[in-house]
């Protein structure tokens, strides 16, 4: 086995035609209208539209390159009926007992509960598994890191398509493993109805504010601040 890397060429970037500020700035505004979605159109959406994002989603970096992920794009009634039932009775136990007063109370300005009808609802339900090891039985690395560099691009992918999503994270999730008949060394990372929002689809206001710039970014200059 030849253990030599070999490079080559970077090939062509992409070219925002603009200043990177200017397209930093222009992909911000494009992000800041992305929200997160409970009621959903059953207007249909394209298999092709679902293989172009996670192609997009596949993109994404990956402890040395092994792609520790799994999506699984669920369509059928039957099957989207089967996962709400699963979904909704570990949200039932969450709200009742699991959840904490504290968690329950940050929930409460959001207005979620045990009824999860949007996974019936949505065109499509993109299950995102991670993978514990490669296929071939091989070993990954990072690989909550890297499944979760990917869901984001994703949802990236999902909103540029013009379509909604919402990252639903029922818990436990084996439920998905179990209806999904995938192997033991893949485990549930993320349940996302992707369409089409509904004609009269309402958000959250709580939902829309974002902690400012200066909460978030810190600027190390360094010695060059001395």
């Amino acid at each position: 086995m030849n253990d030599t890397p070999v490079f080559v060429p970077l090939a062509a970037r992409h070219d925002p035609g603009c200043s990177p500020e200017q397209a930093a700035r222009a992909f911000h505004d494009v992000l800041a209208s992305r929200r997160s979605v409970r009621q959903f159109s059953d207007r249909p959406v394209s298999q092709q539209t679902i293989e172009w994002i996670v192609r997009a989603a596949t993109t994404a970096p990956s402890g040395a390159n092994r792609q520790p992920w799994r999506f699984v794009c669920v369509q059928d009634p039957a099957l989207k009926r089967a996962i709400r039932a699963a979904a909704e009775e570990e949200e039932r136990s969450f709200y009742a007992s699991r959840a904490g007063q504290r968690w329950l109370t940050d929930l409460a300005p959001l207005g979620t509960d045990a009824n999860k009808e949007f996974l019936e609802v949505a065109p499509w339900l993109i299950v995102v598994f991670k993978l514990m090891r490669n296929d071939d039985g091989g070993a990954v690395y990072y690989p909550a890191e890297s499944v979760g560099l990917a869901a984001g691009l994703l949802l990236a992918a999902v909103h540029h398509a013009g379509l909604v999503a919402l990252t639903h994270t029922p818990s436990p999730m084996a439920f998905l493993s179990t209806l999904l008949h995938r192997p033991e060394h893949e485990r549930p990372f993320l349940l996302i109805p992707v369409g089409h929002p509904a004609a009269d689809a309402q958000v959250p206001q709580a939902a829309l504010s974002r902690k400012p710039l200066d909460e978030v970014l810190v600027i190390d200059r360094g010695a060059a601040a001395d």
